[in-house]
Formats: C-alpha cells, structure tokens, sequence
C-alpha cells in the first residue's frame, strides 16, 4: 500500500459527501417511498439529502443493506484484517475504528480530523454512534482513503466530492503496478527540498533514488500524463495529495510486492548508516506464529496511520515487513 498524504476534514466538503452518499443509496426511488421502505413514518430523507440533520454511520449502513448493498463486505474490502464484529443493532463501529486506528492516540486524531476529543473518545469506546459526516472524517484521518471506502459502498460518480480524488488514486493506483518507481518520484516530488528548488533539476530524482535518468524521464512522463503532477514551467507538482491502496488483482499485487522486495535486497547489501535491516530464523507454536503475524500486520497498520498526517515530509523511504512460513 503505497502512502499519499492528505485527508478530507473540511466539515462543509464531508457533509456535502455524506449528503451524496444517502442521496445515492435512495436511487430511484422517491424519498417518501425509500422512507417507508426504511420503516419511518414520516420521510427524513430530505433533512438528510439537504444536510439539516444526519443519521449515524449504523443507521446509514442500515439504509444501505436496504438499500441493497452489503456493509460487512465494503468494510471488509476496505479494511482486510481489521475485526468486524456486530451486535443485535448492527456492526460495531466503534471498535472497528479503533482497529482500524490501531494505536494513533486520541489527541493525535483530534489533531487530524478538527472533530472534539471526548467526541471522539466516546465513539471508539462505542459509548455514542457517529453521524455519517463524523464518521468519514474520522475514517478519512486514520487513513487518508475515505474515497475507497464511498465506492465500496456506492457507484463513486454518483459522490461528486470525492470522484476527482477517487479517479487520481485509481490513476495512481495502476501507474504503481505498471512503472512502480512512480511512487517514490512522487514521495520526492513532495519533499521540502524539491519544493525548495528555484527550478527542476534534470537528473535529481534519478540521483536522489539510484535510479538511471531515463528512468526519472518515463516517470515523470506517464504521471504528467496520468494527470498526478504539473510542470508549471518552474518544477514538478503534484495535483491531488492522496492516499493510494495498491492492494488489487493478486498476480499484479505480487509483482509489486517482488519489485520492492527486491529493491531493499539491493539495498542490504550495501547498507546506509540509518537503514535498519533484521532477520531471524525461527521456530515456534503455531499459536505464537500467528500472534507474530498480526503484530507485524498491527505495525505495517500503525506506520500507515503515521504516514498519513506526517510533516514536513523531508524523508523518502522504504518499509518492507515480511514473514515467511516453512510450515505444512
């Protein structure tokens, strides 16, 4: 999963999401209609759809298996690994998003997301259930991916707001399978000492990673043309700060994870001085190698959580957790 940061916390731009989103589970049906099929008497769609008041993120994936849709599965799609559990009222949300968190203290997340400290204390200890806007951006801050989340849930151009960043990470996306290098030129992009730079220097990029220039020059090329960066006449920028999953179709997630895998061997073999390189060949329970196994996947989560609201971001570098089993 390759990290692009930034995160959607404007109160104004997430209710005009949350508003889209129940506008989109209603389809065709009149408001009225959709309301008595949801069991109300009276007809909250249109406070709801108008941004007057919201329902919670639990009654809106209720709206949505109505509606047709599968909440468990988009969680599940969106968040691989994170528990999901349900009660008699529906999925327990705020376990989910502390999970989901995995250690990213409270006053880190208040600091990301603008939203109120007891706030939001008392929704991940499941005390009080989150309106729909809350819950985007808290999701948003702990993971910079709100839109994959929105289109797991509904068609991603009926959500306006979030479709232009939706179609930049799906760019993003298919560029780290095809030219994986783009996601490091693009890490550098961002960094202060580029952006520092009166002009671009041809070459750069290429020295900065140990890359050959052409290399730089095709990268540059497909993410210009992939509508990710700008050359404005001066330097490189990007247009669209993003957090990008790169997880997909398995045998190109397994060619991307090989590329990198391979790029840190190059790399123990001549160590920098603040690399950090460490094995162990091991044996254990099968009990303990599966407690191994999640605490290497709660870390890779925790690191991801951290990249999303770093600055300055003067620092490119790579993560590559593996844990390989000879077991029968």
């Amino acid at each position: 999963m390759a990290q692009f940061g930034g995160s959607l916390c404007h109160i104004g731009k997430v209710e005009r999401v949350a508003r889209q989103v129940l506008r989109a589970l209603r389809g065709k049906r009149s408001q009225r209609a959709f309301a008595r099929r949801l069991g109300f008497r009276g007809n909250p769609m249109t406070d709801w759809e108008h941004g007057r008041r919201f329902p919670t993120a639990r009654e809106a994936l209720r709206v949505a298996a109505i509606a047709g849709k599968d909440p468990r599965t988009a969680l599940e799609r969106f968040a691989p690994g994170v528990p999901l559990d349900f009660d008699d009222s529906g999925p327990k949300l705020g376990a989910w998003l502390a999970a989901l968190a995995n250690g990213i203290t409270i006053t880190e997340l208040t600091a990301r997301s603008g939203l109120s400290r007891f706030a939001i204390g008392r929704w991940l200890s499941g005390q009080r259930q989150p309106r729909l806007p809350d819950f985007f951006r808290l999701v948003d801050a702990i993971s910079g991916r709100l839109p994959d989340l929105v289109a797991e849930l509904v068609p991603i151009a009926e959500v306006p707001a979030l479709a232009a960043r939706h179609a930049a990470a799906e760019a993003a996306r298919r560029l780290a399978y095809d030219e994986p290098w783009t996601e490091a030129i693009l890490r550098v992009l961002e960094s202060p000492e580029y952006r520092g730079f009166p002009v671009h220097l041809e070459g750069y990029l290429a020295a900065r990673l140990g890359l050959p220039p052409e290399l730089e020059r095709r990268a540059l090329a497909r993410l210009e043309a992939a509508g990710l960066v700008r050359f404005d006449g001066v330097r490189y920028a990007e247009l669209r700060p993003m957090t990008v999953d790169t997880r997909g179709r398995r045998e190109a997630l397994y060619a991307l994870r090989s590329h990198w895998s391979q790029v840190a061997a190059a790399r123990a073999a001549e160590p920098r001085a603040d690399d950090f390189f460490a094995y162990n060949v091991l044996s254990v329970s099968a009990e303990d190698y599966a407690r191994i196994a999640e605490l290497l996947r709660a870390s890779y989560r925790e690191i991801r959580s951290i990249v999303v609201s770093s600055e300055p971001a003067d620092h490119v570098a790579l993560v590559n957790l593996q844990l390989v089993g000879w077991n029968d």
